[in-house]
């Protein structure tokens, strides 16, 4: 119901604005075609109510209602209704009519789609049919120059603003289906890839080092023992210090990079057309910056990492291949001390251990 209602209140709003001009602008279009009538006192009183008050009545009913929604789809029932009971009234005037079916047309297909469109028409039809019996059965077959020009600012302006609110609502939509995308994509604590997106990355990777017969390293990073701060401190460290890793990593890596956090206390990261050697010389000084952090509020508290590397091979088949090297890579670094990086991979015959001093 929430949802209903936030919906109905924005369309509300919406058609507020476009119904307020549509309407002021109708009105000076139906009354230059009925001014040659002659009509009756209470139906020049009943055109300045539907032009003037309806507007703002119709936005007050919708927003009070309790679903606004369903309210502001009745209200497009009874701008449909009026529009042919006006259609009527002018003795179906060529010009007035057929600015006011088509404005109303236009509107309801942008509001509801061709379903919308036919409850519109068949509204108007009903609209035409109390107006046929309330005034005289009648053809004006010529519009004058006075009402030709009266129905120009409805044909030029409205349709102007309506394009103009439907462009702002789907610049709208499309912004949020852009936050939507990016939610979905990024971990919310540490706002850097998750792990689903972070392994279609790394095939894209692999198979762009394929395809170019270019190299490139990946690594797994690892928080040394962090189920104990996160014992001895609370999760609330826990949270800092994985927030703090993911600065780090948006601080110092290159742009071409690409880090997201694999799960738990594990991050990885994807280093596009860079050697082993020269990932690990990274790799390491991020290892050894993230060792030398103060905590502010926890001034004892002492953090490390172990990162295992793993080089593009050209004789994978697979991706994953390559991340099981990376994860081998890691396991040694956590088996044989913490606090390290541990290389692997086709360029490198053995293992290269790089040890914190």
């Amino acid at each position: 119901m929430a949802k209903t209602g936030g919906k109905g209140l924005s369309l509300a709003r919406r058609l507020y604005t476009s119904r307020t001009l549509g309407l002021a602008l109708g009105l000076l279009c139906v009354s230059a075609a009925m001014y040659s009538l002659n009509p009756s006192p209470w139906v020049w009183g009943l055109m300045v109510i539907n032009g003037v008050l309806w507007p703002h009545l119709a936005y007050q009913w919708a927003r009070r209602s309790k679903v606004p929604y369903h309210a502001e789809h009745r209200n497009l029932l009874v701008d449909a209704f009026l529009g042919g009971f006006w259609v009527a009234a002018m003795q179906f005037n060529p010009l007035p009519t057929a600015t006011t079916i088509s404005m109303m047309a236009m509107n309801n297909v942008a509001i509801g789609g061709m379903r919308f469109l036919l409850a519109g028409s068949a509204a108007q039809i009903l609209g035409i049919g109390v107006g046929l019996v309330i005034f005289t059965p009648a053809f004006i077959p010529q519009t004058s120059p006075l009402q030709l020009y009266a129905c120009l600012p409805l044909l030029t302006l409205y349709p102007l603003a309506l394009g103009w609110i439907c462009f702002r609502q789907a610049h709208t939509l499309g912004r949020h289906k852009r936050e939507l995308l990016a939610l979905s994509r990024t971990d919310s604590l540490t706002g850097l890839l998750n792990h689903g997106t972070w392994k279609d990355q790394l095939e894209i990777e692999f198979q762009r080092c394929q395809r170019q017969e270019q190299g490139g390293a990946i690594a797994l990073i690892d928080i040394d023992h962090f189920k104990t701060i996160n014992d001895t401190y609370g999760h609330v460290a826990g949270d800092i210090v994985l927030r703090q890793l993911s600065k780090m990593l948006k601080q110092n890596l290159r742009t071409a990079d690409v880090a997201g956090r694999y799960g738990g206390d594990e991050f990885c990261v994807i280093l596009p057309d860079l050697p082993l050697h020269n990932a690990a010389v990274v790799m390491d000084a991020l290892r050894d910056r993230f060792a030398t952090l103060g905590y502010e509020q926890n001034p004892a508290l002492k953090v490390s990492l172990s990162i295992g590397l793993a080089a593009f091979d050209p004789a994978h088949t697979d991706a994953t291949l390559w991340l099981n090297d990376a994860d081998q890579a890691l396991y040694e670094a956590k088996t044989t001390g913490r606090n390290r990086v541990i290389c692997g991979g086709a360029d490198k015959p053995r293992r290269e251990l790089l040890d914190s001093v």
